[in-house]
């Protein structure tokens, strides 16, 4: 039965059940919830439930205002479990079932001498199965912690990161101890404290998030919605921050240590975390439904070719082409669309490049992992407070040729860099990789048009054209596929251009061919028989290659044979 704990000053805590379609909570006797506080209006706010079960909180029009989770609410808001209700100085917490203890009989337990709940030896549950502890009472024991620890006079720059997590640590347990029979039903003592010193000192709720493995994207869309990505699946978690204030408060503690600001004046940043998880947030007045924060997870152990061979991105055989290119210099571009594993694949195939070359990286968040020595890796800056001092990728890519590369890798191409970057190919930086975001590779080489376009130099497309087409060997297609794996589709060669088109031809491709019973794609990856270019120039240098990298798939060639045999 969906019920609200209610603790008035000077009284018990006690535990009122949600039984009608509408409950009434004000100074007056008729109230269903009635309120003895001055600062309660007669009909100070009513909670009604909705035909699909959810229940709404309406403020009366009271004189000092409804509060949900320190916010003042000021149009019906839906209540979900753990909601901290402020009614003048009354304290309510909503719960949506009756799994939670009931905190009033707990209370006068433990003051008439009760025993105290035993701390569970057991380890805290994973995020999937964890109890969340109600936003008030993290409330109050985050208060407590404040005032006895009494921060003003500790001197954080002399202690290391551990030496403080022990002091907060050590101080929330003693705290806790003393709210044990206030815990709800399956939450422990243990698993309360961790998560109370993650979010004093970390990530909060992420935290468990960033330690599991499975998770590959973490999406915050304000304090009580939070989700993630798992094998390429979107799904909700229980986990909630107390509020927006706390959400801004994480975000804060993400940017600070690399110089970057969120607040009005600045609502967006990108930035990173020490593992090389990259961050983007976005709060108020552009993100209407609450701060939004936004995780790539960066692997702790960078992905390798034999991992993504396993994963089923591609075979063994298109790898060793890829390999093969990368030693002898070809210009690759790999496209695909979001969370398609651009940057994983180009990660990857950086790790081909011989270790005794020279190697400029630039990126806009670092992001790139490479074993090799001989590294430089640059990264853009965003305009200060005032809007001034900028960096932009271009400039670093500009830059970058006069540091003597061997090899110029971007992270990314989103605008007038990807004319600097062709430049550089087509003055003799070969072997340089960059990505950029597109839906095929027929569809990435117009796009690469357009981003030259952006450079603000006027030429004509046919120029244009005429630079991709000398400038880019190859085009490394990946696509994240409806099962959520990620393919790499194609890998084409630019063979050259015949009229106003930059003629290609296929490689290597994945064909699909439907879906098993568990929705899971079907396909198989094969060479056309097409040899590159490069190949033949290999072969006339007296550079052994071996043919069977281009030998098509037993699947292609018997669906060769069958479409010659009907003819």
């Amino acid at each position: 039965m969906p019920h609200l704990t209610v603790k008035e000053p000077g009284a018990q805590p006690e535990r009122v059940e949600l039984r009608d379609r509408r409950f009434t909570i004000g100074k007056h006797s008729t109230n269903d919830l009635s309120l003895s506080e001055q600062l309660v209006s007669r009909e100070h706010c009513e909670i009604v439930r909705q035909k699909d079960g959810k229940y709404l909180i309406v403020d009366k029009k009271s004189r000092n205002g409804t509060y949900v989770n320190g916010n003042r609410v000021e149009a019906p808001l839906v209540l979900r479990d753990g909601m901290a209700i402020q009614v003048g100085r009354a304290q309510l917490v909503f719960y949506e079932d009756g799994m939670q203890e009931e905190v009033g009989k707990t209370t006068r337990a433990r003051e008439q001498g009760g025993p105290a709940t035993s701390a569970s030896p057991e380890p805290a549950p994973s995020w999937r199965q964890k109890v969340v502890a109600p936003v008030a009472l993290k409330r109050s024991i985050h208060k407590e912690l404040l005032e006895r620890l009494d921060l003003k006079y500790e001197d954080f720059d002399r202690q290391t990161d551990e030496e403080i997590r022990a002091k907060t640590v050590k101080g929330i347990r003693q705290i806790v101890d003393e709210y044990a029979a206030e815990l709800p039903r399956g939450l422990t003592r243990a698993a309360l404290v961790k998560e109370i010193a993650d979010e004093a000192l970390s990530l909060g709720p992420l935290e468990d998030l960033m330690a599991d493995p499975e998770v590959d994207e973490v999406m915050v869309n304000g304090w009580d919605s939070v989700y993630v990505e798992r094998k390429g699946k979107i799904e909700k978690t229980n986990l909630r921050f107390t509020d927006n204030r706390h959400v801004i408060n994480i975000i804060r503690r993400i940017v600070a240590p690399i110089g970057r600001r969120i607040d009005e004046s600045s609502p967006m940043v990108d930035a990173r975390l020490k593992d090389g998880s990259r961050v983007n947030a976005i709060i108020s007045p552009l993100s209407i439904s609450g701060p939004t924060l936004t995780i790539r997870k960066f692997a702790a152990e960078p992905f390798q070719v034999s991992d993504i061979i396993s994963f089923g991105t591609l075979t063994r055989q298109m790898a060793d082409f890829l390999a093969l290119a990368v030693k002898y210099r070809q210009n690759i571009l790999i496209s695909g669309g979001t969370g398609s594993g651009k940057t994983t694949l180009l990660n990857i195939v950086s790790t081909f490049i011989p270790r005794g070359e020279r190697i400029v990286t630039v990126e806009d968040a670092a992001e790139l992992n490479l074993p090799q020595e001989h590294v430089v890796s640059l990264e853009s800056k965003p305009p200060n407070i005032r809007g001034e001092g900028a960096i932009p990728i271009r400039k670093l890519v500009i830059n970058s040729l006069r540091m003597r590369p061997d090899r110029i890798i971007v992270g990314e191409c989103r605008g007038g860099e990807a004319l600097d970057m062709l430049q550089a190919m087509n003055t003799g930086h070969d072997g340089s990789l960059t990505t950029l975001h597109a839906n095929s590779p027929r569809d990435s080489l117009s796009r690469l048009i357009t981003m030259v376009l952006m450079a603000g130099v006027e030429l004509p497309s046919r120029a244009v054209q005429d630079q991709i087409a000398a400038a880019i060997d190859l085009v490394v297609h990946t696509a994240r596929l409806s099962d959520g794996t990620r393919r790499v589709m194609n890998i084409e060669e630019i063979v050259g251009i015949e009229g106003d088109i930059v003629t290609m031809q296929p490689l290597y491709l994945f064909r699909q061919q439907g879906f098993d019973r568990e929705g899971r794609v079907n396909g198989y990856f094969t060479a056309t028989g097409a040899i590159p270019q490069f190949v033949g120039e290999l072969k006339e240098r007296h550079i052994g290659v071996d043919d069977t990298l281009f030998t098509p798939s037993e699947q292609e060639q018997q669906r060769t044979q069958k479409k010659l045999s009907r003819r």
